[in-house]
């Protein structure tokens, strides 16, 4: 998509670069997102769309502390395993 991204297990749960240089997107859960966006929202918002309503976060890389980022990034990277796995247990 024009933009490097972090993977496990070949899911995608971090961006950076979108939608533009500011910027970098993590797949959270619409919970989560809601969370963050909540008592953050100069760090965290929702992506426009429904992508954003699934949960895909906005996070304002000039705005963002290392804690903060790296505590949603670790969120993002355990719902990317939890669908891994989920998805082998399926048999895809």
């Amino acid at each position: 998509m024009g933009h490097p991204d972090f993977r496990v297990r070949g899911k995608v749960f971090a961006t950076l670069g979108y939608p533009d240089d500011h910027h970098g997107a993590l797949m959270l859960t619409p919970e989560q997102q809601g969370l963050y966006a909540r008592d953050q929202p100069e760090m965290f918002s929702p992506v426009k769309g429904a992508w954003g309503r699934a949960g895909s976060t906005l996070v304002h890389l000039e705005a963002s502390d290392v804690e903060s980022v790296g505590d949603a990034m670790t969120a993002a990277w355990q719902n990317a395993v939890a669908k891994a796995a989920a998805a082998k247990r399926r048999g895809r």
